[in-house]
């Protein structure tokens, strides 16, 4: 039986590029939220915040699968070669537990952001500050601006 796969947006602003799916949702902190068949979300975070970070280099978890979580809750951290951040939970609901392919390929996050990168599952409802793709795609271009207007600034 074949899988279908989503559909995506095609992004190109300057020198940065994604295949962003469709049917995901987008915080404004470069995470994303896929529902699942089963009603669950799996999260991770954009191609934009892995190129912020750099090279994947480790993740950690500061809840146990079960766990009641908070949109806004620190669930855990990601360490890339650039630097290391907090993962904020967008999901309010219950933690189901972090990706288990992370423990021995932390490097599929950047391989693959959108999918098999996820980094949480968890089931409720998502923050109500997703955005759609579209929405998100707005928010891309004001941020790579502004990066852009601080580089040539920083030229001058």
């Amino acid at each position: 039986m074949s899988q279908t796969q989503p559909a995506f947006l095609a992004y190109k602003r300057s020198r940065f590029s994604a295949q962003l799916p469709l049917e995901t949702l987008y915080s404004p902190s470069h995470a994303w939220a896929a529902r699942q068949k089963d009603g669950s979300w799996r999260v991770g975070i954009t191609k934009f915040a892995t190129r912020m970070l750099g090279d994947m280099v480790e993740a950690g978890w500061e809840v146990e699968p079960g766990a009641k979580v908070a949109c806004g809750q620190v669930v855990g951290w990601v360490e890339g070669f650039k630097a290391i951040s907090d993962v904020y939970c967008i999901v309010d609901g219950e933690f189901l537990g972090a990706n288990p392919l992370l423990k021995s390929k932390i490097t599929t996050v950047n391989k693959e952001p959108h999918g098999n990168g996820w980094l949480y599952a968890a089931t409720g409802s998502p923050e109500s500050r997703c955005l759609d793709v579209h929405a998100y795609v707005k928010l891309l271009d004001k941020t790579i601006d502004k990066i852009l207007e601080r580089e040539h600034a920083e030229e001058k």
